[in-house]
């Protein structure tokens, strides 16, 4: 019998806990953290709705809507985090500078935060806005994985081979410590890949191998 990942069950039990225009309005500093960030309409929403099973994070055919850190309890001591969405030209430029400079201030200043999932969609990968959350992750030494999204709305074998070029441009320009995998939320491919990443930064993978010796 296949025993389920160790955060699942969380994940299906998480709950909306606060949004922070700023980051001295976050919850206290401390326990673990993940962060998902990704250019507006790259299916952060979706993904993160998907993973936790309900409808947590906002989607939105208008891209650019999520405009705060918004926090979402698994238990007592682990969270997800839904960063504002980056790159859409109708933002005006004030905002977009509060989103910016309050962003690297979390991202860089969080010792709460264990890992970053990048969304990408997949027709349209390794835009600016990737380039420069991978400089930032190789550079802060922050563990990464990049959901390459929207997979169904290619053949299995474009998307396979998008996935093997995007992995091969990262290892020569950024290392091999960024991990990638496809994703599609309404097809639900790459849920287990994304749990056990998860569960490995928040400290719940050792619980699910003694569960299964």
């Amino acid at each position: 019998m296949q025993l389920k990942n160790p955060i699942l069950g969380l994940c299906q039990q998480s709950t909306f806990m606060l949004s922070a225009a700023k980051v001295d309005q976050c919850p206290d500093d401390e326990g673990f953290e993940v962060a998902f960030a990704g250019r507006s309409n790259a299916g952060k929403s979706s993904a993160l709705n998907t993973l936790t099973h309900a409808s947590l994070a906002r989607t939105s055919k208008t891209p650019g809507r999520t405009q705060l850190l918004n926090f979402f309890k698994l238990d007592d001591e682990r969270r997800l985090v839904d960063l504002p969405g980056y790159g859409y030209a109708k933002v005006p430029i004030p905002l977009k500078m509060h989103w910016q400079r309050h962003l690297e201030a979390y991202l860089g200043g969080r010792e709460s935060l264990k890992g970053l999932i990048l969304m990408m969609d997949i027709r349209h990968p390794m835009t600016d806005f990737d380039l420069l959350m991978l400089d930032w992750a190789v550079a802060s030494g922050m563990p990464m994985h990049i959901l390459l999204t929207k997979a169904d709305k290619l053949t299995y074998g474009a998307a396979k081979n998008v996935l093997l070029k995007v992995q091969s441009e990262i290892r020569k320009g950024w290392g091999d410590t960024i991990t990638i995998q496809l994703f599609s939320a309404p097809k639900r491919l790459g849920l287990e890949d994304a749990y056990t990443v998860l569960a490995g930064w928040m400290e719940l993978a050792d619980k699910g191998s003694e569960a299964a010796e």
